[in-house]
């Protein structure tokens, strides 16, 4: 049975990649916008972790309110898929158009110093469609983590199609990636990790929306140990079909205290500023699995889905 499901799952993603890239872009539109509802209207596990996780983010909202904003973030959820499937399609100028990130000086200016630069990010809007930016639109590559997924078919799909986009991809496989990570940041380069989420023993604890979560060690350890920069990026949609974003100042490392309180300071800073750009476009935080640790206490966490869990930080 489990082999099936792989299967069927891999065969499912295949099918978004060979055919979405083909439609009509707004029979693409529509069509995600479609299946976005009908998975909300069913109030499926996901859409309700979904709506518990943005009732923390908007403690006083209605029930009206978060089942709006629920739906709001399917469709965002969507949105993403719909854009990643054909984003290979996409041309330099059409990234251009579309996407519009503000403070590119910090990044440009790190990696022209030859420091060595880290961007973390949390799981907002399209973290693929911003690599693509910074890629064709800045002409800057860079190096990132994917954890492996079941299939193993599926997880060369994510691969071989981020590969087509421009990035480096390590598998997050016993660490190994770390070493590679900090020698590319060491060389001037740019690594981008998706950061908000670790479920590991070595997740960093921090109050995140009052309550306590675990982010990735992995960009506070790398900063110390390299002394690359730290920048935090928020990304969000509007009402056009124009991505947002905002490339933050960069986050300081304490320069004094053991290793374990560095890396603690700096991981709570970093997620003080996902924090507020989550406030800012909760329906556009693509949170549907536990975060909180009191909500991981409720039932061991189920295998991870290869859904945008696929990616990790070192």
């Amino acid at each position: 049975m489990s082999a099936l499901k792989d299967k069927l799952t891999d065969g499912v993603y295949g099918l978004g990649w060979s055919t979405v890239k083909k439609l009509p872009e707004p029979v693409a539109t529509g069509l995600g916008r479609r299946i976005a509802d009908f998975t909300w209207k069913r109030r499926g596990k996901s859409v309700l972790r979904l709506e518990s996780n943005l009732a923390r983010v908007v403690p006083d909202a209605t029930p009206e309110r978060l089942a709006e904003l629920s739906k709001a973030g399917m469709r965002s959820y969507m949105r993403y898929w719909m854009e990643s499937f054909r984003l290979p399609t996409w041309s330099k100028e059409r990234v251009e158009n579309d996407v519009d990130i503000k403070g590119a000086h910090h990044l440009l200016e790190g990696v022209a110093s030859g420091r060595g630069v880290i961007i973390a990010l949390p799981h907002l809007a399209n973290w693929d469609l911003a690599g693509v930016w910074v890629t064709r639109a800045l002409g800057v590559p860079f190096t990132t983590v994917a954890e492996r997924l079941k299939p193993e078919t599926l997880y060369d799909r994510f691969v071989a199609y981020r590969e087509s986009l421009g990035m480096e991809v390590l598998p997050h496989t016993g660490g190994s990636a770390f070493g590679t990570l900090a020698r590319r940041l060491r060389a001037g380069g740019l690594v981008c990790l998706v950061a908000d989420r670790d479920l590991s023993a070595s997740g960093v604890e921090v109050t995140f929306f009052g309550d306590t979560a675990r982010m990735p060690a992995g960009p506070a350890i790398l900063a110390q140990q390299t002394g690359a920069l730290l920048l935090p990026v928020t990304l969000w949609y509007d009402d056009t079909a124009v991505m947002r974003g905002q490339i933050h100042p960069p986050v300081d490392v304490p320069e004094s205290g053991t290793r374990t309180e560095r890396t603690a300071a700096t991981t709570q800073a970093l997620a003080d500023v996902f924090a507020a750009g989550i406030a800012d476009h909760p329906e556009d935080w693509h949170m549907l699995q536990r975060l909180w640790l009191a909500d991981l206490e409720e039932r061991p966490e189920a295998p991870r889905s290869p859904d945008r869990e696929g990616e990790r930080t070192a």
